[in-house]
């Protein structure tokens, strides 16, 4: 039996990794969430770490739920995102421990994932998002991509007049027939109007509907989920177990997205993912960046019976420069033939760049 002696952060603005060392001097290596990352590294000192000081490094669900209650008044975002930290560093810990990677750990193994090439533009004319996911589709062999319609939380406004009713078949007639097809609407219409882009989705062969309502609004959603016979998806914004166990309970949609970063890490997404297998749901964890937050996804998705089909993957200047090229050593990202691999590393396979953290702000908190 082992405990936590020290915890520290490594920070910037976008991006915070903790590190977790134990009295025996054995380290794990996790991610708070992405973006204000510094903010919630202070979180993570001030609501996390003192809870987590002397405890064991092996009961991370027991940890995680603990925390959670002794910091009761503050539900919400930043606390879960700070948690992420912790489990994550712990599951590294655990796996490097026992010599075995964490979807091993999970009762998964290592070994390929099909992956869909993510868009996250909406600066972008039609005819060039389809050139490019087209020239990913050749040079990559992805099988599968999502873009982006509407407008974010856009109440019912297009980011421009018309882009949604034009790229929609634009993109998806330059795919082909072969790939598979996904929007995501990130909270952006009415149940009407989701209704309308969705029957239009519906005959363009688009298969997924990501968020097409704001996503707090449930009753919308199950409105537009009940409406279309293509999957309605959602849920990476949900950070509360009691607003999962609402939205799987209602149906609210056909598939669903936990963030295991925004969700407060690895053990509180398996939560979700198990009351989703118990509902007949898939769960495909939500990864919009190139951090760890998709190695986590990556091996959460090895290791459940009700993964959906495909891994989320970020297509952001994918093979040049990118804010995320600089945080591993290696980066685990290679894509072949529209997979990427598991290697069999202990933890969660990777090391943290050493020039990033030299650069970024430094904090500790130790017995």
């Amino acid at each position: 039996m082992s405990r936590i002696a020290r915890l520290e952060t490594f920070s910037t603005p976008a991006v915070g990794f903790v590190r977790v060392t134990a009295e025996d001097g054995t380290e794990g290596w996790g991610q708070v969430s992405t973006y204000n990352a510094d903010i919630t590294c202070t979180v993570f000192h001030r609501q996390v770490a003192p809870h987590a000081l002397g405890a064991e490094t092996t009961d991370i669900a027991g940890l995680i739920e603990l925390i959670g209650e002794r910091e009761h008044k503050f539900p919400g975002s930043y606390l879960r995102r700070a948690q992420a930290g912790l489990d994550t560093a712990l599951w590294d810990l655990r796996g490097k421990v026992e010599g075995k990677p964490v979807c091993t750990l999970l009762g998964g193994s290592p070994g390929p994932l099909r992956i869909y090439g993510s868009s996250m533009r909406r600066d972008i004319a039609p005819d060039e998002e389809a050139d490019r996911l087209v020239r990913l589709r050749d040079t990559y062999g992805i099988d599968a991509f999502k873009w982006r319609v509407g407008r974010v939380c856009g109440r019912d406004v297009d980011q421009w007049d018309g882009r949604t009713e034009e790229i929609v078949p634009t993109v998806a007639r330059a795919l082909g027939d072969e790939v598979t097809k996904l929007v995501d609407a990130n909270s952006g219409f009415t149940p009407a109007r989701a209704i309308e882009v969705g029957r239009m989705l519906e005959d363009h062969g688009i298969v997924h509907f990501e968020e097409p309502c704001p996503y707090w609004e449930f009753d919308w959603t199950k409105e537009v989920t009940d409406a279309l016979s293509l999957d309605v998806t959602g849920g990476e914004q949900d950070c509360e177990i009691s607003a999962w166990r609402t939205m799987i309970e209602m149906r609210a949609v056909d598939l669903v997205q936990p963030d295991v970063l925004y969700l407060g890490g690895v053990a509180r997404t398996l939560e979700v993912a198990a009351m989703a297998a118990g509902a007949g749901l898939p769960c495909i964890p939500h990864s919009a960046n190139r951090s760890l937050v998709t190695v986590c996804a990556m091996h959460v998705l090895r290791a459940i019976p009700n993964a959906g089909p495909y891994l989320e993957f970020s297509i952001e200047n994918y093979g040049s420069e990118d804010w995320t090229d600089p945080l591993f050593v290696h980066a685990p990202f290679e894509i072949r033939d529209g997979c990427i691999e598991i290697e069999d590393r202990p933890g969660w396979g990777v090391e943290i760049n050493p020039n990033f953290l030299a650069n970024a702000r430094h904090e500790e908190t130790r017995a």
